[in-house]
């Protein structure tokens, strides 16, 4: 309740809130998985990104994930965890300091990479 609290009060520009432009395109339903509390765990892999799939018909292979968990490896758990039957999947890009420009960019540029690749 309350990271879906903070992101009813951030503005990305004034008068949109984060919230708002995160259920713009999902008709108004809630697909964020925030948190840990049942049905959640820790283990992104088992819950958080499959139920992500399962709300927004999203394939693993067109995800991309910024984590900035300092004390577990999201991002690898992940990658290991989901893919889809192609072997392909989640794009992840460690941001231990938050999401800086530098960092969004870097997974823009991954993001491409791997998709040249399917190509």
């Amino acid at each position: 309740r309350v990271g879906r609290a903070a992101l009813a009060l951030l503005e990305v520009v004034p008068g949109l809130t984060v919230w708002d432009l995160l259920l713009r395109d999902w008709d108004g339903a809630d697909v964020n998985q925030i948190g840990r509390q049942p049905p959640l765990s820790p283990n992104k892999a088992q819950t958080h990104f499959p139920r992500l799939r399962e709300a927004t018909g999203v394939r693993f292979d067109r995800m991309l994930f910024f984590d900035d968990c300092n004390w577990g490896d999201h991002i690898g758990m992940v990658s290991a965890g989901c893919k889809e039957s192609n072997g392909r999947g989640v794009v992840g890009v460690r941001t231990p300091y938050g999401l800086k420009k530098g960092e969004w960019l870097q997974g823009l540029d991954l993001y491409a990479r791997k998709e040249s690749n399917m190509a």
